[in-house]
């Protein structure tokens, strides 16, 4: 198993596939890098030789990755937090930023149902049947 930036990469995935498990890089990115090095794109991560593993281990250094990238998006949302923004206000809030409609979606994050207002008839008669009656003397 090869470790580059963090991560264990199995040996038997190709190093195109094995790339993408690096939090920050992707499809697209990956393809650049394995290009960029002149690899085989059906080269698997057993097959690689140390210097090979040490050339993308440097070629990543050119993208953040794993937790340059976490704190760099940490940032970015404290930052709008901060000026007051509408999307820092969405992010404070844990409501979509992206524009996305909330009054039938947005279950994830805006948590479980909570029914709000007047109680349905069958509860009504519920909480009457439970109160005692008074008896008049």
């Amino acid at each position: 198993m090869a470790r580059i930036a963090g991560v264990e990469l199995q040996d038997n995935w190709t190093v195109n596939y094995a790339l993408t498990k690096i939090k920050g890089i992707g499809w697209s990115s990956s393809k650049k890098i394995v290009e960029s090095l002149k690899f085989n794109p059906r080269l698997r991560v057993s097959e690689l030789s140390g210097e090979e593993i040490a050339n993308i281990a440097a070629k990543l250094e050119e993208y953040p990755t794993e937790g340059d990238l976490v704190r760099q998006v940490r940032t970015n949302i404290t930052r709008l937090q901060t000026i007051g923004s509408y999307r820092g206000i969405r992010h404070g809030r844990g409501l979509p930023v992206r524009g996305q409609r909330t009054r039938s979606n947005a279950r994830t994050k805006r948590g479980k149902r909570k029914t709000v207002g007047a109680f349905r008839k069958e509860m009504l008669s519920k909480m009457q049947r439970s109160k005692p009656e008074k008896e008049t003397e």
